[in-house]
């Protein structure tokens, strides 16, 4: 939902901001690369520290180089191969800098194993998320299916919460810090049913494909079988 609607909103908003890039002559992979590095500098400086309200600014600033990036490709007409596997690699990159500084944070000062082990989860998680639909179409099939929980719909119920988390520790707001744990919680649910999803679409394309593709063998065989039997059946006449 947010990959169809969101996604569309933030890129009109951006286009003006990519076009003055180009005419800078900034490259969209130049983008990325610093895009990518502003979200791990947010994430891995300010989570493992606690500080999740200014953690969440820092990131959010970088975050939708995602989308200028991609708009900046297109104005330019510069898409490539190389920019759409560079994009997709580092925001696995992101992700994993995301969820590990909040693991850092619960494996140190926030002394919860269990909320660690949640959170190293969703970093799993969100790879494999990744992972299924990457193999399932490296082996030629649609995985026609998105999901529960994508990465876009990660980030936001992640970095949402994390910031309204910092109040309690910025600000001194009672009681709201609860809200990170229970989008680590949200989010690790949301990632399982979405991988059980695809995992379930790919058995079904995948049988359907191996079906499809034995069918002109077995329906070449059944038609020589027939004409050996019509044949034998001469004879005996």
């Amino acid at each position: 939902m947010l990959n169809k609607y969101a996604r569309a909103f933030f890129t009109r908003v951006l286009t003006p901001f990519a076009a003055l890039l180009l005419r800078l002559g900034v490259s969209p992979d130049t983008v990325t690369l610093i895009g990518t590095g502003g979200v791990m500098a947010g994430a891995l400086a300010f989570f493992p520290r606690g500080e999740f309200f200014w953690g969440t600014v820092v990131i959010t600033l970088f975050v939708f180089s995602d989308l200028v990036d991609g708009t900046m490709a297109r104005q330019s007409g510069r898409s490539s191969r190389w920019g759409a596997f560079l994009d997709s690699t580092l925001d696995r990159v992101a992700d994993a800098a995301v969820f590990g500084g909040i693991a850092l944070w619960y494996a140190g000062g926030g002394a919860n194993p269990v909320l660690c082990a949640v959170a190293i989860f969703c970093l799993a998680g969100g790879q494999v998320v990744s992972y299924t639909k990457a193999r399932g179409e490296s082996i030629g099939l649609p995985v026609n299916v998105n999901g529960l929980v994508e990465r876009a719909e990660r980030l936001v119920i992640t970095l949402v919460c994390a910031g309204l988390a910092g109040f309690e520790t910025a600000f001194g707001v009672p009681r709201i810090g609860i809200l990170l744990p229970v989008a680590l919680w949200v989010v690790a649910a949301g990632s399982l049913v979405t991988i059980l999803q695809r995992m379930v679409t790919v058995r079904r394309e995948a049988a359907e494909a191996d079906a499809a593709a034995r069918a002109p063998a077995d329906g070449g065989t059944s038609g020589r079988d027939g004409a050996a039997a019509a044949g034998q059946g001469s004879d005996a006449s």
